[in-house]
């Protein structure tokens, strides 16, 4: 009796260790959903400019310790530029973009991105407590030697201070294809305050036409931690004049059947 109570007991064990390893075994790897990249001559060589979008479908995780990997071949298939991008951390069921340059010695005639896997971090609060970065009055202006150069502001919806985010500012088509990106960094964001940005976004080909521009900001790190204590210090009421009109005398509750009085 005695063992059969200690097998029985063995079995539900192991079924909950394999319950609690079970979504952690499940994650989804992070998915390059876009990038594009240019190649501008230069007096140092040639300067490589790329942007990408990293997609994380996991809706509780974060992605840690993320690093791209850019490499540049020429014509013949020899490597001519390689570089290590360090990537902030991907928020729960968002995305991640990121931009950067790099010069290269040989003209580059394919350019790759890859990017090494996620390390996973469940997050310490609900989904909905991680609320976005705005950014307003957002302009971008064309330049005499081709660049764009975008600027706006940025607000921080969190009761405490931001010390550090990126803005990136990704420019599209009219048929929403990525053709390039750009990014800066704006430090001490604090509530109420609405610092101003500006990048400068290289390489996009004369021949293309930018119709529109994204800006997405998020927190500085490779790790979750930034976001989570903003998070954690709570947020900004959306709400917070007090109502100056005189209540209705009666609720107007769902209840109500025609005829009643008003």
């Amino acid at each position: 009796m005695r063992i059969t109570v200690l097998a029985l007991a063995a079995l539900f064990l192991t079924g909950c260790s394999g319950e609690e390893q079970a979504p952690t075994a499940q994650l989804k790897p992070l998915a390059l959903a876009e990038q594009a990249s240019t190649v501008v001559k230069s007096d140092d060589g040639y300067v490589v400019n790329w942007a990408g979008v990293l997609s994380n479908d996991n809706p509780w995780h974060f992605g840690e310790h993320v690093v791209a990997t850019v490499v540049g071949r020429d014509s013949k298939g020899a490597e001519v530029v390689r570089m290590d991008q360090p990537l902030d951390a991907v928020p729960p069921g968002g995305k991640l973009a990121f931009t950067g340059q790099a010069v290269a010695d040989g003209k580059p005639a394919k350019v790759t991105i890859e990017y090494r896997p996620a390390q996973w971090r469940q997050a310490a609060r609900v989904v909905s407590a991680f609320k976005p970065f705005r950014t307003s009055r957002v302009q971008s202006l064309r330049q005499k030697d081709g660049s764009y150069l975008v600027m706006g502001t940025v607000a921080n919806p969190y009761r405490m201070p931001a010390s550090s985010l990126v803005v990136s500012a990704l420019l599209r088509d009219s048929a929403g294809k990525l053709l390039g990106g750009g990014s800066a960094f704006v430090d001490d964001v604090k509530t109420g305050t609405t610092p101003r940005f500006i990048l400068t976004v290289d390489g996009v080909p004369s021949s293309a036409k930018v119709a529109r521009t994204e800006t997405v900001v998020r927190t500085w790190g490779s790790t979750a931690r930034p976001y989570e204590e903003l998070a954690l210090g709570g947020a900004v009421p959306v709400h917070t004049v007090k109502p100056t009109t005189e209540p209705f005398l009666r609720d107007r509750a769902p209840q109500a059947m025609p005829g009643d009085e008003h």
